[in-house]
């Protein structure tokens, strides 16, 4: 899937430096109004010896150290000292990232990110702006949630075609901001993630400009848990999820072949109010002081939309989702 098994050894040399110049980019505190930070680390059975060179990669490269667990003998606890690292890593946000029954005797290595994101907006909502408003989860489904307002000025556009709205929220620092993805009342939100390509999205986001905009968000906190071995074959990535198939030499010493991955689990978690974010979720009356400028461009976020969280400088990724349901949190 990634052509990673095609590539020179000069070449996995470049891939490596990437990382390791990504890692230095990304995962630093940035200011003291943002913090992001990433955290590797590789648990690995203790009766098995593990190559020197692919320890010293991990570690310099994604400074992930491997730690020796007792897999074979004390699976509970190994999956406890797992959890308990990813939850401190995460500040709490993160528990049981590692479901029960996942490790067995058999497993060899778990292999673990952690990323915490925690920023304050750049432009904070006013408290007192926040009313219950109407969202609609579907068209026959609605729900009240806390809805935040506020006018100001972002890098904002329309794009007919597609049938969406963009606009990015800058958190203080200007290093770290959360785009919003909106589908028209034409649009639909499954159509929109269906269509959805890398391309398309750095295209919306190079034709952003200094709008003054009316913007609605809800406040919401969300967190989720799933394997992701499901999505990652229906990538194609199926190989190495198979006893027979998967090619992963190079990790332990000796003549160990019979390697491949039994699972892969994420879990992720999500809040979003007045002042920022932090990651790892009868109004009419109060709108009255607001001053209806007929400039002004209305970003309404009261139906399903996308968000992302990206560094700005290398427009890389870090959190990704779709809110469908902040009303489960609200009530």
């Amino acid at each position: 899937v990634f052509k990673f098994d095609s590539i020179t050894e000069k070449t996995s040399d470049q891939v490596h430096y990437f990382f390791a110049k990504l890692n230095c980019r990304l995962y630093r505190k940035a200011n003291k109004s943002s913090e992001l930070v990433s955290a590797n680390r590789l648990f690995g059975d203790k009766s098995l010896i593990y190559n020197e060179t692919f320890q010293n990669i991990s570690e310099a490269v994604y400074r992930a150290k491997l730690i020796p667990v007792n897999f074979k003998e004390k699976t509970k606890l190994a999956r406890k000292i797992i959890n308990s690292w990813v939850a401190n890593k995460t500040e709490g946000l993160i528990r049981d990232v590692i479901p029960p029954d996942a490790i067995t005797p058999y497993t060899a290595l778990v292999i673990v990110n952690a990323i915490y994101f925690k920023g304050l907006w750049k432009s904070m909502f006013e408290k007192e702006m926040t009313v219950k408003r109407e969202f609609e989860r579907a068209p026959d489904n609605h729900c009240q949630v806390p809805m935040m307002q506020q006018q100001g000025s972002f890098r904002f556009a329309k794009f007919s075609k597609d049938a969406v709205k963009v606009i990015e929220l800058p958190y203080k620092g200007d290093d770290v901001s959360m785009v919003l993805i909106l589908p028209t009342t034409e649009g639909v939100l499954g159509v929109l993630e269906k269509q959805l390509t890398h391309e398309k999205l750095l295209g919306w986001l190079s034709q952003l400009s200094l709008t003054d905009v009316d913007l609605s968000l809800p406040k919401f906190r969300v967190e989720d848990s799933f394997s992701l071995t499901d999505k990652l074959k229906q990538m194609g990535l199926v190989d190495l999820f198979s006893p027979e198939n998967a090619n992963l030499p190079g990790i332990v010493e000796g003549h160990h072949n019979d390697f491949y991955v039994s699972d892969a689990f994420h879990k992720a978690f999500l809040e979003v109010n007045e002042e920022g974010s932090e990651a790892a979720a009868a109004s009419a009356v109060m709108l009255m002081g607001r001053s209806l400028r007929p400039s002004l461009e209305i970003f309404n976020a009261n139906r399903p939309f996308l968000l992302l969280i990206r560094e700005v400088a290398i427009n890389a990724i870090i959190f990704m989702g779709r809110i469908s349901d902040p009303c489960v949190e609200s009530q």
